[in-house]
Formats: C-alpha cells, structure tokens, sequence
C-alpha cells in the first residue's frame, strides 16, 4: 500500500513536492475510497490535474522511474550513467542532485526508502522501517560510506559482502536483493506490484503476458463487454518480435526502448471476434474475427491494451499509474474504470490509482473525495509545484479564508480558475489571420 511519494529536482520539478495518499480527516468526506492494512490507511485512487506542460507528466514518470532504478541499478555496468535529468530554469540546480523518496506498507509495517544521485553516483541513500514504537533506520549511505543497524534483517556477513560489492552508480538496496539479503528481498516484493503505463503502448505487452493464464483472460473479456463495444470475444496469435513491423511514426528514442525491451521475444496480435449478420439484419451462427490495430476504433484498442495493467492490479492489489487517463476513450469508459478501483466489490485487494487527467466530467461525475484531487501548476520561476483540493484556501467576498465543500461544483469552479491549474491563454481576437491583406 503506497502512502507517500516525494521528489525534487527533476526535469519541471525544483523544490521538492509530495504526492500523499494519507486521507485528509474532513467532515463530509466519504471513508468509502479509503483502504486499510492494519493500523495504516491509505486513498484507493488519486486524480491530478493540470494545464498543459505543467508537469503532471514528469511527477508520474518520476515514480516510474524510482521504480527502474530500483530494479535495475545493481544489474547494470559500472559506467552506466544514473537517469540524472535536473531542473534548469534556475541558477545552481544542475548542481544538485536529485532526490525520489517513497513510504509504503508491507503487512502493518511500514517502510521508508530514499535517495539522492547524480548522473555519476548515488549521494545518498536510506531506508527506515516503523513497526511498533519509534521508526528506526535500516541503513544510512553517504557517498562510500554504507551504516547497516543491527535492525536490518539479513546474514551479518553477506551484508557486509553487499556493501563491498555496491558500485557508486548502484543502489544498496538493489545490491542487498541480489545477495538474496531477507529484507530487501521482502521490499522488492512491493515494488513488483509497482507499475505504469508510460505512453510507449508497451501496455500491449502486458495484456499479452497475461493472456496464458485464464483467470486473467476471462477478466479482461469481461471487462472489454462490459464496456459495449460489440465484441463477443477476443483472440491472439504469437510470433518472433519483428523490429521492422515498428511503425515509422515513432521516434527514435521510442523505437531504441523498445528494441531494448522487446529483443529476444515474442510479438503479439490481437483479433476482435465479432458476429455476422443475415441480408436482412439477423443475427447468425458465422462469426468473424479482424486485427485490432486495423480495424476497430482509436479507443477500442487503447480500452483493450489497459485491460491487462488494470485487471493485473485489481487481482493482485498493485499500484497503477496511467498518464492522461481519458486519451481517446469515451468520458464514461474513462468514469466506470476508475470507479472499479473506487468500488470495494470491484476492488477487493486494495488497488490503488493514481491518474493524470483533463477530464473534468470527472470532477461532477465520479466519487473522488476532495483529498483525491490534486493540482499542478508552475510557479513563477516555472517549477512545477502540486496541492491538493482538500488543502486548498480561497477568500470569499467578505474577505474570509473558508476550505471547499465537499458537496460543491468543483467542474465549474474549476473551470471559473478557482483552483487555479488551468492553461492562461493570450487573446486569439490578436491573430492576423488576413489573407493577402484582406
């Protein structure tokens, strides 16, 4: 169960923000999308929104990418540079390093992991652990130097052999889960339910992954029928991954992360099976089945290619992050996937969502409680910075600060700039759009 994330000094991201998914105690909140592991709670879902290139983006794949670094930091060579990528807008930034720190619970425990690094090396790294009484720290780097507490739970020795074998541009914490050391073994473990559909369409290859197993498979078709997109089922075929068959409208960058990620494995292709129909309109036995990418809609495929992430976290209680959520489905597609993590018969193991958003059909429509609705906007020094709806403050008429309403308008306030997080457009009446001076 995820409870906090923190970052800064990473791409549009100065001054260190924090995502929090600890429910706000506000009158009139519904407790029915908060979740429970022991004595710690946690929101089922959270919405962040934002204007264009406000950085919504860049605070999701800052958690994508901690997830990265944890899994493959100690994998990789000794001169593999650190995802180093700082904010530039200010004098001094590309100095410091950058810093992801995330807190989460595992079985009533719960667990703090940080760090701070350069392209070149880790700075700073750490990792604490709460249970009963005082939190204690597992261990403490800085720079060369590694401090493990008698806390830690692990073979003394091989710990030891750990923090000998922790190169500068390694984490220890990656490094202590390759020697197989108890407790880092117990966090990789979270950290595999940790997952985000990064816009590369590579969410196709996990509906694929999934597709052998029938549990999966019949919960994926239930979750494409129920979006009434005249499918009666599904079909896949498999073969060796052809990079040719990449299409030329990505870009290079794209295509070089997918050969990496793709190299040695299989390709997919997916067929909607669909129902034919007599001269005059009558349903048959014939059935006929087409390839997705060629025939069904923008939003058919982008419904189908989610369906796996999405069901994936709801069996097994993952954590989901989808940038820009609504792209190209239908605003009630968009409403009734989020609600099947804000619904406890729908999301039975505690799932939970964290979504960049321009729907605001979803600010009147869906269940998010007022602390489940994030903002971001820049600063004026253009460094992104977020709040929450349940935190914010607005002066009225008289003069008098007052929190929102749980039960207010928020589409329209939000609309109004109430809030704030909205694009400040230039007046267009100002184009001269004459031709030939007419």
């Amino acid at each position: 169960m995820l409870i906090e994330f923190k970052v800064s000094n990473y791409r549009s991201i100065g001054e260190e923000q924090i995502l929090s998914l600890i429910p706000a105690n506000k009158k009139g909140d519904s407790t029915d999308n908060v979740i429970s592991k022991g004595k710690y709670k946690a929101l089922n879902a959270l919405a962040l929104y934002g204007s264009n290139a406000s950085g919504k983006s860049n605070l999701l794949l800052s958690m994508s990418l901690l997830d990265k670094l944890v899994h493959l930091s100690a994998r990789s060579s000794s001169t593999t540079p650190l995802p180093y990528d700082p904010f530039l807008l200010r004098e001094g930034w590309n100095k410091k390093p950058t810093k992801f720190e995330v807190t989460f619970i595992i079985d009533d425990i719960k667990y703090r992991y940080g760090l701070e690094f350069f392209q070149e090396k880790v700075v700073t790294e750490w990792l604490y652990r709460k249970s009963v009484g005082r939190e204690v720290d597992l261990f403490l780097r800085e720079g060369d130097i590694i401090d493990t507490s008698s806390a830690f739970k692990g073979n003394s020795k091989i710990i030891d052999a750990a923090i000998e074998a922790t190169r500068p541009n390694a984490l220890f914490l990656s490094t202590c889960d390759m020697f197989n050391i108890d407790e880092a073994k117990i966090i990789f473990q979270w950290f595999k339910y940790f997952q985000m559909i990064d816009g590369l369409n590579t969410e196709a290859i996990n509906t694929a992954s999934l597709w052998d197993n029938k549990e999966y498979q019949n919960k994926i078709i239930e979750y494409m029928t129920s979006l009434d997109l005249d499918l009666i089922g599904i079909d896949i075929s498999t073969k060796d991954f052809d990079f040719s068959e990449l299409p030329d409208s990505i870009s290079e960058k794209e295509r070089k992360k997918l050969i990496e990620l793709l190299s040695g494995k299989k390709s997919f292709r997916f067929y909607a099976k669909h129902k034919i129909y007599s001269s005059i309109g009558q349903e048959t036995s014939e059935k006929l089945s087409w390839p997705f990418e060629e025939r069904e809609s923008a939003g058919t495929n982008k419904a189908f290619h989610i369906s796996g992430p999405i069901i994936w976290a709801l069996i097994n209680g993952g954590i989901l992050i989808i940038d820009e959520i609504e792209a190209k489905l239908h605003p009630i597609m968009t409403l009734e996937t989020i609600n099947l993590f804000l619904n406890e018969k729908t999301n039975p193991n505690n799932a939970q969502l964290i979504f960049a958003t321009h729907d605001t059909n979803l600010l009147s429509y869906s269940k998010l409680r007022r602390d489940q609705i994030y903002f971001s906007e820049k600063n004026n020094w253009e460094s992104t910075e977020i709040y929450s709806l349940s935190d914010f403050v607005y002066v009225d008429e008289m003069n008098n600060s007052k929190k929102e309403r749980p039960d207010t308008d928020k589409e329209k306030r939000y609309f109004e700039g109430r809030y704030g997080a909205i694009p400040v457009l230039a007046n267009f009446h100002s184009l001269n759009l004459i031709k030939n001076g007419k």
